[in-house]
């Protein structure tokens, strides 16, 4: 697969994952992840570290995620991102039309605190493009604070009912949209975007 390598320099390699394709496996041992895509292509170029990632995007969420060369520099990444000092913004598309332009969504998961900002970027008939900018790391914590806001994500299969809403999507509309942090060696400031996919541009323009 043709991965798009958006930075790289000697420590880092930020990649923009399709939606579709596990970061790491899950119990079930899939063989085939963009993980080992990734050090599967630095095997056939003869290269000889590994790349590891510092953190994790869903199967069907597309967009940025970091990768570390070596164990030391991905610690150091993973604390970066455990401190709340990498900033991450996404675009989802959501059910309906939330009531707030500009909001805050509290709900705590598996028992702990929990924060998303958002902003509406534009409303469609049945749904609205949202800006989200989760200030807290949890799992799966945008899926689930819009689930509570009562919209969820536009192509939800897990935290909703599909059959509940007439507007249908191939897949879960949610980009990891841009990162921004203070790199873990050099400390100088990394920020980097990705485009939002073809087929969520086409689904906004067809919708």
């Amino acid at each position: 697969m043709n991965i798009p390598v958006v930075y790289e320099d000697d420590w880092l390699v930020i990649v923009d994952k399709p939606s579709g394709l596990l970061v790491v496996p899950t119990p079930k041992k899939e063989p085939r992840t963009l993980t080992s895509i990734l050090n599967e292509d630095l095997r056939e170029k003869a290269l000889t570290y590994h790349i590891y990632p510092a953190h994790r995007l869903d199967k069907e969420t597309s967009g940025l995620v970091i990768y570390a060369k070596g164990k030391a520099v991905c610690d150091k990444m993973m604390d970066l991102f455990r401190q709340a000092l990498v900033k991450k913004k996404y675009i989802a598309f959501v059910h309906g039309h939330p009531a707030k332009e500009e909001g805050e969504i509290t709900n705590r998961l598996e028992g702990k605190y929990a924060c998303t900002r958002y902003r509406v970027i534009c409303s469609k008939k049945d749904f609205t493009e949202v800006e989200v900018r989760p200030q807290t790391g949890r799992t799966n914590q945008i899926r689930l604070h819009f689930k509570y806001l009562g919209h969820p994500l536009v192509g939800e299969t897990r935290f909703a009912f599909r059959k509940d809403f007439a507007l249908k999507a191939k897949r879960l509309c949610l980009h990891a949209l841009s990162l921004d942090f203070p790199h873990p060696v050099t400390q100088k400031t990394v920020r980097v975007t990705s485009e939002l996919p073809k087929d969520l541009e086409d689904f906004l323009k067809t919708h």
